[in-house]
């Protein structure tokens, strides 16, 4: 890069979390999932189509604001490859491999319109979660139905 250019650069945060590695495109998706729409408490930086070593990839910084257990859970099924840092006083203090839950349960809406998790029912949504090499695939507990495609879309 020639001197006469210049660099935009994400300032660091002081507290919060780096969600990095996501899957690229999906980082609008992440927001969606965290309940950021536009008004936040802190300073949210999002890269999108960012290069990586591993190829162009999306991360989010959020200021102030640190992750819950079961939105890592939801982040897994759309981005499986994430890093979660949790920044305190500027510096990493944890970082972590979202982990790909075996089941979840209430977080994914099912595609069948007739399975009985979609009906007036008290009954949540519950899904086997496969890690397969073509990506995540969901597969209904009650009508077996499989989402493997637009995850982001069910997503509650």
């Amino acid at each position: 890069m020639s001197a006469s250019k210049k660099e935009i650069r994400v300032q660091p945060i002081e507290n919060g979390t780096v969600i990095d590695h996501i899957t690229a495109g999906q980082a609008l998706n992440v927001l969606k999932i965290l309940g950021i729409s536009g008004v936040s408490s802190g300073v949210v930086s999002v890269l999108i189509n960012a290069p990586g070593e591993a190829g162009n990839k999306d991360v989010v910084k959020i200021e102030g604001r640190e992750l819950e257990a079961d939105e890592a859970d939801r982040i897994s099924l759309i981005a499986p490859n994430a890093t979660i840092n949790i920044i305190r006083d500027f510096e990493v203090q944890e970082k972590k491999n979202v982990e790909i839950p075996r089941h979840v349960e209430g977080i994914v809406k099912c595609i069948n319109s007739n399975c009985i998790s979609n009906s007036n029912e008290p009954v949540a949504s519950k899904f086997e979660v496969r890690n397969l090499k073509s990506g995540i695939e969901l597969r209904c507990d009650y009508c077996e139905r499989v989402i493997s495609e637009n995850i982001a879309e069910h997503l509650l």
